[in-house]
């Protein structure tokens, strides 16, 4: 429903946006190392909240596998921390308040919402290998269980 769909093999589209410190944060910095990237909706909201505890969860196995996680939503920087402070997320949030980041991923669009077509973000999953490619482009992932499903197919163990 949306046209733009990043593959397996392209470059990830490089971005600087600011964390939940107002820092600024740019993908070009984790060159060298693996980045598993997810787009969700809005901090604080059940499923989101569900999908960040999971990656909290499982933040020493990925760090143990080489992957820095990065959530991106519209979020502003404040809300952000409130979020990671709320719910003790040890990884990096960022703010794309324009969804222009989320646009170049093919992370916002047209999507059924309770059987409507609106305009908004697509829950996805990018995973990046150390020169910037990705390796993984999923796109409407589910928030519960879509973190034990990608450990599963980076063969890491929780």
């Amino acid at each position: 429903m949306t046209e733009t769909r990043l593959e397996p093999g392209t470059p990830a589209p490089d971005f600087t946006l600011q964390d939940q410190d107002g820092k600024s944060v740019s993908l070009a910095d984790f060159r060298g190392g693996k980045v598993v990237l997810y787009f969700y909706p809005a901090a604080m909201t059940p499923g989101c909240t569900t999908e960040a505890c999971d990656f909290r969860d499982s933040i020493a196995s990925l760090a143990g596998a080489g992957y820095t996680v990065l959530g991106v939503s519209r979020d502003e920087p404040a809300k952000l921390a409130e979020f990671r402070d709320r719910d003790g997320l040890t990884f990096g949030l960022l703010s794309d308040p324009d969804a222009a980041v989320h646009r170049a991923y093919g992370a916002w669009g047209e999507k059924m919402n309770y059987g409507k077509v609106v305009e908004g973000v697509i829950r996805s999953t990018f995973v990046l290998d150390e020169q910037g490619t990705i390796t993984k482009a999923l796109y409407n992932v589910k928030a519960t269980g879509h973190v034990a499903r990608l450990r599963r197919e980076l063969g890491i163990d929780a």
